[in-house]
Protein backbone atom coordinates (compact mmCIF):
# COMPACT_ATOMS: atom_id res chain seq x y z
CA UNK A 1 0.00 0.00 0.00
CA UNK A 2 0.89 3.67 -0.88
CA UNK A 3 1.61 6.03 2.14
CA UNK A 4 1.10 9.28 2.76
CA UNK A 5 3.81 11.89 3.44
CA UNK A 6 5.95 11.75 5.91
CA UNK A 7 6.30 15.53 6.65
CA UNK A 8 3.13 17.81 6.09
CA UNK A 9 2.72 19.46 2.67
CA UNK A 10 5.05 22.83 2.94
CA UNK A 11 1.62 23.74 1.50
CA UNK A 12 -1.62 22.77 1.07
CA UNK A 13 -2.85 24.08 -2.36
CA UNK A 14 -6.77 23.85 -3.14
CA UNK A 15 -9.96 25.23 -3.76
CA UNK A 16 -12.51 27.38 -2.16
CA UNK A 17 -16.36 27.12 -4.01
CA UNK A 18 -18.61 29.75 -3.42
CA UNK A 19 -22.16 28.11 -2.67
CA UNK A 20 -23.96 31.72 -3.00
CA UNK A 21 -22.97 32.83 -6.31
CA UNK A 22 -22.25 29.46 -8.40
CA UNK A 23 -25.09 29.26 -10.98
CA UNK A 24 -24.39 25.94 -12.53
CA UNK A 25 -23.35 27.55 -15.99
CA UNK A 26 -21.19 24.14 -16.38
CA UNK A 27 -17.84 26.41 -17.82
CA UNK A 28 -15.79 25.48 -15.05
CA UNK A 29 -16.78 21.37 -16.11
CA UNK A 30 -15.98 22.44 -19.79
CA UNK A 31 -12.96 24.43 -19.22
CA UNK A 32 -11.58 21.55 -17.04
CA UNK A 33 -12.35 19.16 -20.12
CA UNK A 34 -10.67 21.46 -22.09
CA UNK A 35 -7.44 22.26 -20.72
CA UNK A 36 -6.96 18.17 -19.27
CA UNK A 37 -7.63 16.20 -22.14
CA UNK A 38 -4.54 17.12 -23.42
CA UNK A 39 -2.53 17.75 -20.59
CA UNK A 40 -0.81 15.96 -16.78
CA UNK A 41 -3.89 12.91 -17.38
CA UNK A 42 -4.74 13.13 -20.59
CA UNK A 43 -6.76 11.87 -22.19
CA UNK A 44 -10.23 12.99 -20.90
CA UNK A 45 -12.02 10.11 -22.87
CA UNK A 46 -15.74 10.02 -23.43
CA UNK A 47 -17.91 7.27 -24.22
CA UNK A 48 -20.69 7.67 -26.49
CA UNK A 49 -20.78 11.78 -26.28
CA UNK A 50 -23.52 12.69 -29.04
CA UNK A 51 -25.91 9.30 -28.38
CA UNK A 52 -28.06 8.40 -25.74
CA UNK A 53 -26.14 6.94 -22.67
CA UNK A 54 -23.39 9.87 -22.70
CA UNK A 55 -20.38 8.80 -20.70
CA UNK A 56 -16.81 10.29 -20.13
CA UNK A 57 -14.27 11.07 -17.78
CA UNK A 58 -15.21 14.69 -16.14
CA UNK A 59 -12.99 15.84 -13.06
CA UNK A 60 -15.45 18.70 -12.10
CA UNK A 61 -19.00 17.53 -12.02
CA UNK A 62 -21.90 20.21 -10.79
CA UNK A 63 -24.68 19.50 -9.02
CA UNK A 64 -28.16 21.19 -7.86
CA UNK A 65 -30.13 20.44 -5.13
CA UNK A 66 -33.13 22.20 -3.66
CA UNK A 67 -32.83 23.18 0.09
CA UNK A 68 -35.96 23.92 2.01
CA UNK A 69 -36.11 25.47 5.36
CA UNK A 70 -38.34 23.12 7.92
CA UNK A 71 -39.23 26.20 9.76
CA UNK A 72 -40.56 28.74 7.15
CA UNK A 73 -41.26 26.05 3.69
CA UNK A 74 -38.82 28.32 1.51
CA UNK A 75 -36.85 26.98 -0.75
CA UNK A 76 -33.44 27.74 -2.74
CA UNK A 77 -31.59 25.82 -5.28
CA UNK A 78 -27.96 25.38 -4.34
CA UNK A 79 -25.70 24.27 -7.41
CA UNK A 80 -22.80 21.95 -5.82
CA UNK A 81 -19.58 21.40 -7.52
CA UNK A 82 -17.35 18.65 -6.79
CA UNK A 83 -14.20 17.37 -7.19
CA UNK A 84 -11.20 15.28 -6.09
CA UNK A 85 -10.94 17.71 -2.25
CA UNK A 86 -6.84 16.42 -1.89
CA UNK A 87 -7.18 15.37 1.77
CA UNK A 88 -4.35 15.49 3.97
CA UNK A 89 -5.93 11.86 5.22
CA UNK A 90 -6.37 10.82 1.72
CA UNK A 91 -7.80 7.33 1.36
CA UNK A 92 -7.65 7.12 -2.09
CA UNK A 93 -3.64 6.49 -1.63
CA UNK A 94 -3.54 4.33 1.55
CA UNK A 95 -5.38 2.03 -0.12
CA UNK A 96 -3.65 2.01 -3.52
CA UNK A 97 -1.31 -1.64 -3.60
CA UNK A 98 0.53 0.05 -6.45
CA UNK A 99 1.34 3.03 -5.37
CA UNK A 100 -0.29 5.01 -8.37
CA UNK A 101 -2.33 6.75 -6.06
CA UNK A 102 -0.05 9.23 -4.36
CA UNK A 103 0.25 12.94 -2.53
CA UNK A 104 2.90 15.31 -2.91
CA UNK A 105 5.33 16.51 -0.30
CA UNK A 106 5.55 20.38 -2.20
CA UNK A 107 2.16 21.24 -2.02
CA UNK A 108 -0.45 18.22 -0.90
CA UNK A 109 -1.75 17.94 -4.62
CA UNK A 110 -3.10 13.78 -4.87
CA UNK A 111 -2.13 12.84 -8.32
CA UNK A 112 -2.30 9.10 -9.97
CA UNK A 113 0.68 7.74 -12.12
CA UNK A 114 -1.68 6.67 -14.83
CA UNK A 115 1.85 4.44 -15.39
CA UNK A 116 1.50 1.93 -13.18
CA UNK A 117 -2.07 2.05 -12.55
CA UNK A 118 -3.89 -1.50 -12.98
CA UNK A 119 -7.68 -0.11 -12.95
CA UNK A 120 -8.65 -2.13 -9.46
CA UNK A 121 -10.92 0.75 -8.36
CA UNK A 122 -10.00 0.38 -4.76
CA UNK A 123 -9.25 4.25 -4.63
CA UNK A 124 -12.67 4.93 -5.94
CA UNK A 125 -14.42 2.84 -3.06
CA UNK A 126 -11.98 4.31 -0.44
CA UNK A 127 -13.09 8.28 -1.56
CA UNK A 128 -16.06 8.96 0.73
CA UNK A 129 -16.84 11.95 -1.91
CA UNK A 130 -17.41 10.17 -5.09
CA UNK A 131 -14.50 12.30 -6.59
CA UNK A 132 -12.74 9.60 -8.76
CA UNK A 133 -13.12 8.90 -12.01
CA UNK A 134 -12.32 5.59 -13.73
CA UNK A 135 -11.58 5.92 -17.48
CA UNK A 136 -13.01 2.76 -19.39
CA UNK A 137 -10.66 3.07 -22.23
CA UNK A 138 -7.52 3.59 -20.90
CA UNK A 139 -7.75 1.08 -18.19
CA UNK A 140 -6.87 3.64 -15.53
CA UNK A 141 -8.11 5.75 -12.85
CA UNK A 142 -8.10 9.77 -12.92
CA UNK A 143 -8.89 12.74 -11.32
CA UNK A 144 -8.47 16.27 -10.47
CA UNK A 145 -5.15 17.44 -10.68
CA UNK A 146 -5.80 20.76 -9.57
CA UNK A 147 -3.94 21.97 -13.66
CA UNK A 148 -0.65 21.06 -11.82
CA UNK A 149 0.80 21.24 -15.57
CA UNK A 150 -1.03 24.58 -15.69
CA UNK A 151 -0.08 26.91 -12.20
CA UNK A 152 3.55 26.07 -12.45
CA UNK A 153 4.01 26.83 -16.11
CA UNK A 154 6.50 29.99 -15.88
CA UNK A 155 5.42 30.71 -19.39
CA UNK A 156 2.06 31.71 -18.56
CA UNK A 157 1.66 34.45 -16.72
CA UNK A 158 1.54 34.85 -12.81
CA UNK A 159 -2.60 35.65 -12.69
CA UNK A 160 -2.99 33.00 -15.30
CA UNK A 161 -1.44 30.08 -12.99
CA UNK A 162 -4.43 29.11 -11.56
CA UNK A 163 -6.60 26.10 -12.53
CA UNK A 164 -8.85 26.23 -15.22
CA UNK A 165 -11.73 25.72 -13.66
CA UNK A 166 -10.97 29.06 -11.72
CA UNK A 167 -9.68 31.35 -14.32
CA UNK A 168 -12.89 30.51 -16.31
CA UNK A 169 -15.78 31.16 -13.55
CA UNK A 170 -17.79 34.06 -14.77
CA UNK A 171 -19.37 34.78 -11.71
CA UNK A 172 -15.72 35.02 -9.53
CA UNK A 173 -17.39 31.50 -7.33
CA UNK A 174 -14.25 29.99 -7.41
CA UNK A 175 -10.48 30.23 -5.50
CA UNK A 176 -7.18 28.62 -5.73
CA UNK A 177 -4.53 29.14 -3.00
CA UNK A 178 -2.36 27.96 0.16
CA UNK A 179 -4.93 27.07 2.55
CA UNK A 180 -2.40 26.10 4.58
CA UNK A 181 -1.29 29.62 5.22
CA UNK A 182 -3.22 31.26 7.20
CA UNK A 183 -2.68 34.70 6.05
CA UNK A 184 -3.20 34.01 2.35
CA UNK A 185 -5.70 35.92 0.76
CA UNK A 186 -7.98 32.82 0.55
CA UNK A 187 -7.37 31.57 4.31
CA UNK A 188 -8.60 34.87 5.12
CA UNK A 189 -11.70 34.48 2.83
CA UNK A 190 -12.78 31.47 4.27
CA UNK A 191 -12.49 32.49 7.91
CA UNK A 192 -14.68 35.64 6.79
CA UNK A 193 -17.34 33.68 5.16
CA UNK A 194 -17.32 30.66 7.89
CA UNK A 195 -16.01 28.44 4.85
CA UNK A 196 -16.36 24.38 6.25
CA UNK A 197 -15.52 21.35 4.72
CA UNK A 198 -17.28 18.81 3.09
CA UNK A 199 -18.46 15.89 5.30
CA UNK A 200 -15.69 16.18 7.62
CA UNK A 201 -16.94 13.08 10.30
CA UNK A 202 -15.59 11.31 7.45
CA UNK A 203 -11.85 11.97 8.77
CA UNK A 204 -10.36 12.73 5.79
CA UNK A 205 -9.01 16.40 6.37
CA UNK A 206 -10.38 17.80 2.98
CA UNK A 207 -8.44 20.70 1.88
CA UNK A 208 -11.01 22.35 -0.24
CA UNK A 209 -13.07 24.64 1.38
CA UNK A 210 -16.89 25.64 0.34
CA UNK A 211 -18.36 28.94 1.33
CA UNK A 212 -21.85 28.80 2.53
CA UNK A 213 -25.26 30.29 0.70
CA UNK A 214 -26.02 33.40 2.53
CA UNK A 215 -29.44 33.86 3.98
CA UNK A 216 -31.96 34.96 1.71
CA UNK A 217 -33.44 38.36 2.50
CA UNK A 218 -37.51 38.24 2.99
CA UNK A 219 -39.38 41.42 2.08
CA UNK A 220 -42.20 42.22 4.07
CA UNK A 221 -45.96 42.11 2.04
CA UNK A 222 -45.63 45.71 2.15
CA UNK A 223 -42.84 45.95 0.50
CA UNK A 224 -43.42 43.11 -2.20
CA UNK A 225 -42.93 44.32 -5.77
CA UNK A 226 -46.63 44.27 -6.90
CA UNK A 227 -48.07 41.89 -9.80
CA UNK A 228 -49.05 44.92 -11.94
CA UNK A 229 -48.92 49.08 -11.67
CA UNK A 230 -51.60 50.90 -9.82
CA UNK A 231 -52.45 54.32 -11.82
CA UNK A 232 -53.80 57.36 -9.82
CA UNK A 233 -56.18 58.93 -11.50
CA UNK A 234 -56.13 62.88 -10.72
CA UNK A 235 -58.68 64.32 -13.11
CA UNK A 236 -61.97 65.73 -12.31
CA UNK A 237 -63.72 65.80 -15.34
CA UNK A 238 -65.11 62.17 -14.84
CA UNK A 239 -63.68 60.65 -18.04
CA UNK A 240 -61.19 57.85 -17.93
CA UNK A 241 -58.02 57.43 -19.03
CA UNK A 242 -58.38 55.36 -21.86
CA UNK A 243 -61.10 57.79 -22.62
CA UNK A 244 -59.43 61.07 -22.90
CA UNK A 245 -56.37 58.79 -24.85
CA UNK A 246 -58.70 58.44 -27.78
CA UNK A 247 -59.91 61.85 -27.31
CA UNK A 248 -56.62 63.20 -27.64
CA UNK A 249 -56.00 61.02 -30.35
CA UNK A 250 -59.37 61.97 -32.35
CA UNK A 251 -58.66 65.51 -31.99
CA UNK A 252 -54.85 65.87 -33.65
Amino acid sequence: MTSLPRKSPRQKLGLVIDLDICVACQACAVNCKEWNTSGHSAPLTDMNPYGKGQNGVWYNRIHSFEAVDVKTGDSQTINFPKSCLHCEDAPCVTVCPTGASYKREEDGIVLVNGDICIGCKLCSWACPYGAREYDETEGVMKKCTLCVDKIYNETLSPSSRVPACVSTCPVGARHFGDLGDPHSEISRLVEARRGFALMPEQGTSPVNRYLPPRPKQHQKPKEQTPRMLEHKDDSTDGAGLLARWVDKVLSA
